[in-house]
């Protein structure tokens, strides 16, 4: 395979376009799963890749500073289970005692 190869948790880029992560590769369907930063997830066939190598469009990129943003996380105020004070209180599912699993309903 001529060019970059195509390796999971590394960052590229096509034709200076989106960064996107290599975020599977699958040998047998010869398919790479890749995501771009927004988290679009798409799906690249081994021999597309090697075409956009031989092309050099294809580059290796560093990953974002900011990784946010391909897992959808949001800037949190508290943590969950945080009051407004910052403790934590008491998530504990309550006890089953009471739960009959014989009960017909």
């Amino acid at each position: 395979m001529a060019g970059l190869q195509p390796s999971v948790g590394d960052w590229y880029r096509l034709n200076g376009g989106e960064l996107f992560e290599v975020v599977a590769i699958d040998d047998d369907d010869e398919t790479i799963e890749i995501q771009y930063f927004d988290g679009t997830v798409e799906e690249m066939d081994l021999e597309d890749w090697e075409s956009h190598c031989e092309d050099n469009a294809l580059e290796s990129a560093d990953a974002p500073e900011d990784w946010s943003g391909s897992v959808d996380v949001e800037p949190e105020e508290s943590s969950p289970g945080s009051d407004s004070n910052g403790d934590d209180r008491d998530l504990r599912a309550s006890s089953l005692d009471d739960l009959d699993i014989f009960e017909a309903r």
